[in-house]
């Protein structure tokens, strides 16, 4: 294993990382015998005290800074049968779909902490006279403060609404403005949007959401979940094809989309699986992320300090004034 999300979901929610642009400091290679780590040597020590299980010393590989630990995991010996994970990726994210009670457990606190997080951040001199950047760097701060890194942050303000995904720019908030973070902690990454200053009708969008939720239901497809929430923007006065404008997200967990959800994502969907649909049009969007259990939708990324309405039995939230 030599991705992020399958060697932090292996190994029970290390950080795998340095840079966040970076690959992983270390791969794994699973056997029937026993598990081999292939570390970074500078990475070792640290990774040994402060990630790792204490048992997972004597099972480690120093590898020398300038060899990849991926490159070495496949030329060790003993990985001269090995299996690699892009041959068997369908069977590691369907391992990695069903949330297991701890797992659920850092995915509730990590979306707790990354609303309030968004709540904190948005409200302490922001207004139509602040910068995207201004505001970026208040949202980047608030979740490095909780232990989050914050993996995407955009943020548009009035002029820049019709981009999906906008980058923070020196251009100033206006009238309207979108903030949208993915964060992650303990391996698990949150993603949600929220939207400051004049408000407009949500309604559509949420109706829009509401049609991919209802269709994300353990035991159906995904592609059938997929095409359940793109046909109803015609029905909700959008653009019929506004779906082809922008990726309408799906499960998430160890990578911010696991997998993104397309046509062809014939992924079965599970019990106590997480999902972040996050539909959008112009100046509109809508985005949580929320666990799918036995009962129903649980939305993580609330903070009830957000104003917010009820839709489809679940608190959404709506434009926060400045």
């Amino acid at each position: 294993m030599t991705s992020h999300e399958s060697v932090s979901w292996y190994l029970d929610g290390v950080r795998t990382h340095v840079s966040l642009a970076g690959p992983p400091v270390l791969a794994v290679r699973a056997d029937a015998v026993g598990d081999t780590l292939f570390i970074a040597d500078n990475e070792a020590d640290r990774l040994i005290a402060e990630e790792l299980l204490s048992e997972d010393a004597d099972r480690i590989v120093r590898v020398p800074w300038w060899i990849p630990p991926a490159v070495a995991a496949a030329e060790d010996p003993g990985s001269a049968s090995a299996v690699a994970e892009a041959a068997v990726a369908g069977e590691l994210r369907a391992a990695r779909a069903r949330m297991l009670p701890a797992e659920i457990s850092r995915y509730r606190s990590l979306g707790r902490d990354l609303a309030r997080s968004l709540t904190d951040s948005l409200a302490v001199g922001m207004g139509p006279e602040r910068s995207e950047w201004e505001a970026a760097s208040s949202t980047a701060a608030g979740l490095v403060s909780r232990g989050i890194d914050p993996l995407v942050v955009l943020v548009t303000g009035q002029g820049r609404v019709s981009y999906r995904h906008p980058l923070p720019t020196a251009a100033l908030l206006g009238e309207r403005a979108m903030i949208v973070v993915c964060g992650r902690r303990d391996g698990l990454i949150a993603n949600a949007t929220r939207w400051i200053g004049a408000g407009i009708d949500e309604e559509p969008i949420l109706a829009v959401e509401h049609a991919f939720l209802s269709a994300s239901v353990p035991g159906a497809r995904l592609d059938e979940a997929f095409a359940a929430g793109c046909s109803a923007y015609g029905r909700f006065g959008f653009a019929g094809d506004e779906w082809r404008r922008h990726h309408q997200g799906g499960p998430t967990g160890y990578a911010g989309r696991d997998p993104r959800a397309t046509a062809s994502t014939g992924d079965l969907l599970v019990e106590n699986q997480v999902f972040a649909w996050n539909p959008s049009a112009p100046g509109a969007k809508v985005e949580d992320t929320m666990l799918r259990t036995s009962e129903g939708w649980e939305v993580l990324t609330v903070d009830d300090r957000w104003p917010s309405v009820e839709y489809g039995r679940l608190r959404r939230p709506i434009t926060r004034g400045y």
